[in-house]
């Protein structure tokens, strides 16, 4: 996804008064010197040949892979503006959320919104927007003119076209030497599918970052997808055929009552929660632990975003049991199992997940930033859900084919 850096930016200044280049520096909270912008390309009309420089009044949070941000970013600018408009709510964040979750539409209104983006040769892209900035604009030293204009959103353009051939190149990575569907897969045929299907969700979810969810929006991201274009009169036939399939299978599904799990299995396959709800036993462990692991936190006061250490530990931790969620759900609801190689792929990566929660705990431990029977507890219930997934490992690759 894109490297947003909003959150962080302490202030900054970008510079377009010299035509086809942008410099500017950006303070970030958590680093002392300035990240140092050496680009190609102009602003919109409204920040062309002038000096923007802006502070975020908001309270600053580090980003969480700061690190990686090259101090010099070298490239080709995007889409740069002061003037984008955006829909702001009337109220604090939390109190919208909770209007939306209740069915009720929180007031808002139109505002102008600070939108600066470019193409990193190190980072890719990378995006400041926000509403909430206080910006001072100079006067333009030049003027756009229409031509101008019409060749700079060519040029922006043109870097999102290549960062989005960056991503269709990871697409295309993984698609080689992939089996035939209809040969026999192992778990590694499914980890390279399950990296395509990552990769394809990173490339879907940039587009929509970039061009929103309106109607016009919709056809762009179709076209570079791969979605839209022209059938032959068989594929349209054989498409219609499959709508027709899938629209009848489902009309029919949802004439049969829901499948219910094997009661001999229960506590094993699945558990029934307080709200109804069929779980696997480890997800359903692995969720409750990362809930109340979330809740001590907020009860120590601790911001979960301000230390990396600590919220890779959290974070990775809940990632986890979405990961087990994937895997051993439809096990869960009385579904029947799934290609046993299929789900060692799905475990393996809520392992590799399950790792990289522990790696966080270990860099927190020693800095006492967490009372040590947290640690300590954090610490056994994380070993012991490692252990639970090298069972099911075991367990899914004992069993030859199609399980029963």
């Amino acid at each position: 996804m894109a490297f947003r850096i909003h959150d962080s930016v302490v202030r900054g200044e970008i510079d377009n008064r010299v035509k086809g280049i942008v410099r500017g520096k950006i303070w970030v909270e958590g680093r002392a010197a300035p990240v140092v912008l050496k680009l190609e390309g102009n602003a919109w009309p409204d920040l062309a040949g002038c000096l923007l420089t802006f502070t975020n009044p908001q309270k600053r949070v580090p980003h969480a892979h700061l690190d990686s941000l090259e101090p010099v970013q070298r490239g080709s600018i995007g889409d740069l503006t002061a003037s984008r408009k955006v829909r702001v709510f009337d109220l604090p964040l939390e109190e919208a959320l909770a209007m939306i979750r209740r069915k009720e539409k929180p007031p808002e209104h139109m505002a102008n919104c600070v939108y600066l983006e470019w193409y990193s040769v190190a980072n890719g892209r990378v995006v400041i927007e926000s509403a909430d900035y206080k910006l001072t604009i100079s006067a333009p030293e030049w003027r756009m003119t229409p031509e101008e204009d019409e060749q700079r959103a060519s040029q922006a353009a043109a870097g999102m076209e290549g960062f989005m051939k960056q991503l269709t190149e990871a697409i295309e990575q993984q698609q080689r030497g992939q089996k035939d569907p209809e040969e026999p897969w192992n778990e590694h045929d499914y980890e390279k599918f399950l990296k395509e299907c990552d990769a394809r969700t990173d490339k879907y979810g940039e587009l929509l970052d970039k061009y929103g969810d309106s109607d016009e929006a919709e056809e762009k991201i179709a076209k570079e997808m791969g979605w839209q274009r022209e059938l032959t009169e068989e594929e349209a036939e054989e498409e219609r055929r499959r709508i027709e399939e899938m629209n009848a299978a489902c009309e029919a599904a949802l004439n049969e009552p829901p499948p219910e799990p094997d009661p001999h299995r229960e506590g094993v396959d699945w558990i029934r929660t307080e709200d109804g709800d069929l779980r696997h036993p480890l997800q359903h462990r692995c969720f409750e632990s990362a809930v109340k692991i979330w809740q001590q936190a907020d009860k120590l006061g601790l911001d979960k975003t301000a230390d990396k250490d600590l919220e890779q530990f959290i974070s990775e931790f809940q990632t986890t049991g979405a990961k087990l969620a994937g895997a051993l759900d439809g096990i869960a609801r009385g579904e029947g199992f799934p290609e046993a190689t299929f789900t060692v792929a799905y475990l393996k990566r809520a392992l590799d997940h399950l790792h990289k929660s522990q790696a966080g705990l270990e860099a927190v431990a020693p800095r006492k930033l967490l009372p040590e029977t947290m640690i300590a507890e954090a610490r056994k219930e994380l070993f012991e859900i490692r252990e639970g997934i090298l069972r099911l490992m075991d367990e899914f690759r004992g069993r030859p084919g199609r399980n029963p």
